[in-house]
């Protein structure tokens, strides 16, 4: 019978335990010498860290430099914020203390704002010029020659069917003070409306006497004295455009930067030399202004490029960009000039006012004569 007796682990058996057995493995200690480099490295790296590191050197900044930066900072001090610039914009074109005046023309002026082509701004251009000149110091009548009736609405002038208008003029021979009223809040601005009755105008002036000179002897009977006189044309060249042609000593033509609009010029210019061979001498083109320019596109470039070259100095420096307050304006039965004065829209259309209020004052040659 073998016997098996259990007694204490020996020494040597201690040293070869296995994982697991519930013994832990004896790790050999590192020498003094590796313990000793590894704290000394250790030390080392919490100096380096403690240690500040130096001020990069600054540039040397000249006279010059400080200078300019010096004027760059006041000038972002004292440069007003976008805000204030339009509420100031807002106030020049409004003018409601009166103290900003444009200059007076040494005689009246009677323009007729034509384009055949229909879209190109004639009502919002004879709208708003003829509103910007009134809020600085002109005496300035709108004679609505439009069936349509568009100016009357931006003028937010009564036009319903039985509103005396300029159909009387032309079919009944009425002055035209008898059919003039006054352009609720703008002191110095008139206006003379269209009805729906003037659609059948044309038709009916084929039988008048003297037709294309009907609306011309309806301005020389009236007695009021204005300065300015704009005629909008509707959008055609039928009898009602001959007769502000014939009206008229000035054409005022609102061109739209794009490439039928130009088409459409050619034959307003032959019309227009023609009313003038015939009919009245005194008739020219004093003006041109380029409408819904969009600085986006190349397109807009080019056809400014192309009037500027054919038309010459009588295209205004003023160019008229596209902006949706111009559009929203005859909504409110406004111009833009009253609806969002700081606009983009109205600013551009208070810049042509003023070129053409300068150039009538200076004497420039408009309407054929000096």
């Amino acid at each position: 019978m073998v016997e098996f007796h259990v007694g204490a682990p020996t020494a040597d058996r201690s040293t070869g335990t296995v994982y697991g057995r519930g013994a832990s493995p004896t790790v050999d200690a590192p020498p003094a010498d590796r313990a000793e480099a590894k704290a000394d490295s250790r030390a080392e790296v919490r100096s380096e860290r403690r240690t500040p590191p130096s001020p990069r050197p600054h540039p040397s900044v000249t006279a010059d430099t400080e200078g300019a930066m010096t004027d760059a900072y006041v000038s972002r001090e004292t440069e007003d914020p976008p805000l204030a610039q339009e509420a100031k914009r807002a106030v020049e074109i409004l003018n409601p203390s009166g103290e900003i005046t444009m200059p007076r023309p040494p005689r009246r002026r009677t323009m007729c704002v034509a384009n055949q082509k229909g879209g190109v701004g004639k009502t919002t251009t004879a709208v708003n010029i003829a509103v910007a000149l009134a809020l600085h110091g002109n005496r300035v009548l709108v004679i609505d020659l439009d069936p349509q009736g568009n100016a009357s609405t931006g003028l937010n002038v009564p036009h319903h069917s039985g509103v005396p208008d300029v159909y009387d003029c032309l079919i009944d021979g009425a002055p035209l003070d008898a059919v003039t009223q006054q352009v609720e809040g703008i002191p110095n601005l008139w206006a003379v409306p269209a009805t729906i009755d003037l659609a059948g105008a044309e038709i009916e002036l084929v039988s008048v006497v003297a037709r294309e000179s009907r609306l011309k002897r309806a301005i020389e009977a009236g007695g009021s004295d204005y300065d300015y006189i704009f005629i909008d044309c509707p959008p055609s060249l039928g009898l009602l455009t001959v007769n502000a042609l014939v009206a008229a000593e000035e054409v005022l033509i609102p061109i739209q930067c794009e490439y039928y609009a130009l088409e459409g010029v050619q034959a307003l210019t032959n019309n227009i030399e023609l009313v003038r061979s015939h009919l009245n001498p005194k008739l020219d083109i004093s003006t041109v202004l380029l409408t819904m320019y969009d600085r986006r596109t190349r397109l807009a470039d080019l056809v400014e490029q192309d009037v500027r070259n054919h038309f010459g100095e009588k295209c205004l420096n003023a160019v008229i960009p596209r902006n949706v307050r111009v559009s929203e304006a005859p909504s409110y039965s406004q111009s833009v000039m009253t609806y969002d004065p700081g606009s983009r829209g109205a600013v551009s259309y208070f810049e042509a006012a003023q070129e053409i209020a300068l150039r009538g004052a200076q004497g420039v040659q408009v309407g054929g004569v000096a």
